[in-house]
């Protein structure tokens, strides 16, 4: 008797997966019909479909950006107030943290490798002269000491109107660790249920958010193409261009899968499942903007533990930058080719490490490695007037470091969850969604 009633229960289970996967195949052709649609209609380069499309997918970007800034603080509050008291929570940082390094060393040593092979020449200082005008001014005052400062909040409310991703990691940090070594008492209990039920309404928002996605994914690929089309994307420098998306596509398709191969996974299920949130990471250009997809796709589509989900993803898109790492390195190294210093490869290697440790800093947000680049040379009084050549191309590398980026931090999470399953203690059923 139980051991039919046992075959009844797979078969069920079965029957559910099947109907999960038919319902996720039929999502993802959903959304490559919608940036079909996009593409076409953009690239008609008809007024009215193009102002449509920029009123969309600035709605969507302050939707995601209004969300953002909630998860991250309380996925990190209740992922550490369940495990900061225990030996747990230190088994997921540093698996984590482990990850994080290696594969953002690996990004940065591919780009390097492919600079050597590639060997970009110097660009006409007449072209160099023009990309002077177009730098933001103001930008190389910010010093290492400055960055770390800003981290350290004087008030509870400026880094959430300011949307300080780090000072807001800081903030939910000290609250998730209070509340973990806080007395077992009554008022405990009902912070932890009040924070936990924010939580449970912030994804029901996400789930409603991702239904309508598609219309949001198909204006993203409208703006796109018809800037495009107008000639407002174009790549200038094509040796450089080479390198820096190169080496992210290398990443992105090579690198990052022998990782989770290495780790006995299997990277084209995680890519389906994440593939919501890579669309969105391509076009939103922000990490942290797209962490509530990230986070909806990683346990709703992989299955991955929460616990694990929301103490890593929040930690990944701050410090996880593979893209970042090659794109600071790449330009950091051309910049200073194109001012006439020496690059032995010393100097290179030693520049992989910054990149590496500079990234780890970088904010997830739209151009960002931009403008921690730019601060980081004009710092050492290198000439960054060729910065301003390589901004009008920016919009294309920004978009797919992004998308690099959150591949990475899906593949840190799913070997996080992989290295750590049967580990951790039962969940409570009181923990929340």
């Amino acid at each position: 008797m139980e051991d039919q009633q046992s075959r009844v229960q797979k078969a069920a289970r079965d029957s559910l997966s099947q109907s999960a996967q038919k319902k996720h195949l039929r999502t993802v052709a959903l959304w490559f019909a919608a940036m079909a649609a996009g593409a076409v209609l953009g690239c008609m380069q008809v007024p009215q479909i193009d102002e449509f499309f920029n009123f969309v997918a600035t709605v969507f970007t302050r939707l995601f950006q209004f969300i953002a800034v909630p998860v991250i603080a309380l996925a990190v509050m209740t992922t550490l107030a369940a495990l900061g008291a225990q030996k747990e929570t230190g088994r997921i940082f540093g698996h984590a943290v482990c990850y994080t390094l290696a594969t953002t060393i690996a990004a940065a040593a591919v780009a390097l490798a492919l600079y050597v092979i590639v060997a970009p020449g110097n660009v006409p200082s007449a072209v160099t002269a023009q990309g002077g005008a177009a730098i933001p001014k103001n930008l190389g005052s910010l010093s290492y000491y400055d960055h770390f400062l800003s981290v350290v909040p004087n008030n509870i409310l400026q880094p959430f109107v300011s949307g300080n991703v780090l000072s807001i990691l800081f903030i939910a940090s000290a609250v998730g660790l209070a509340l973990a070594f806080m007395p077992e008492t009554d008022n405990k209990n009902t912070l932890i249920r009040v924070v936990n039920g924010l939580q449970e309404l912030l994804f029901t928002l996400i789930r409603a958010l991702l239904a309508v996605l598609p219309f949001g994914v198909m204006a993203f690929t409208g703006q796109l193409a018809a800037q495009i089309e107008a000639g407002v994307v174009v790549g200038a420098l094509g040796k450089y261009v080479t390198v820096v998306i190169g080496g992210n596509l290398i990443q992105f398709f090579i690198i990052l899968p022998l990782f989770l191969f290495a780790r006995g996974l299997n990277p084209l299920r995680i890519g389906r499942g994440m593939f919501p949130a890579l669309a969105v990471a391509l076009f939103s250009k922000s990490s942290a903007g797209t962490l509530p997809v990230t986070l909806a796709s990683a346990e709703d589509n992989l299955g991955l533990d929460r616990r694990v989900t929301r103490f890593v993803l929040p930690i990944c898109t701050t410090i996880n930058m593979n893209g970042c790492a090659a794109f600071i390195l790449v330009t950091s190294l051309f910049l200073m080719q194109n001012a006439g210093l020496e690059l032995s490869m010393g100097t290179m290697i030693v520049w992989l490490f910054v990149s590496v440790l500079a990234a780890v800093g970088n904010a997830g947000v739209p151009m960002g490695c931009f403008f921690l680049t730019l601060s980081l040379m004009s710092s050492m009084n290198v000439p960054v007037d060729l910065m301003g050549v390589i901004l009008p191309i920016y919009a294309v590398i920004d978009m797919i470091e992004t998308c690099v980026n959150v591949w990475s931090d899906s593949c840190v999470a799913s070997m996080t969850d992989n290295d750590l399953h049967g580990r951790l203690p039962a969940m409570p059923a009181s923990a929340g969604v």
